[in-house]
């Protein structure tokens, strides 16, 4: 694995670990202090940790690449919503099916879209522009 590479799988891991708990705990907090259904809850979370996803990933963990492009944030809305749907499908399903507490079934979907979300948005969202056109 090339060095560059490396480094951005830690920054993307930093971005989004550092996304995720804002997703969390918002989840959390808006069902606990709140009484939000946790479904709701989490498409808030959502909307409240994209931008820091978006600009963390943006500048950050893909801001080395050529990807500096109008098109860049709508892939990028394109991804994070596909992992959004993934996630609150995932997790809608655990809620209904299990016993599982929607704690620990948010955290199972938060984890287990991210390497998906990794991808699209390496060799998609924040595509080299070279790329785009070769």
């Amino acid at each position: 694995m090339k060095l560059l590479e490396f480094k951005r799988i830690l920054r993307f891991t930093a971005v989004g670990l550092s996304a995720a708990a804002i997703h969390y705990v918002s989840v959390v907090i808006l069902v606990e202090t709140l009484s939000t259904a946790p479904l709701l809850a989490n498409i808030a979370g959502f909307l409240i940790s994209f931008w820091m996803s978006y600009f963390g990933h943006r500048f950050w963990t893909f801001g080395d690449h050529a990807s500096i492009n109008n098109n860049s944030f709508l892939r990028f809305l394109a991804t994070a919503s596909l992992g959004f749907a993934m996630n609150e499908l995932l997790f809608y399903l655990m809620l209904t099916y299990t016993s599982i507490p929607y704690t620990i079934a948010l955290a199972i979907a938060v984890v287990t879209v991210a390497i998906s979300t990794y991808f699209l948005s390496r060799l998609w969202a924040f595509r080299s522009q070279r790329t785009l056109h070769s």
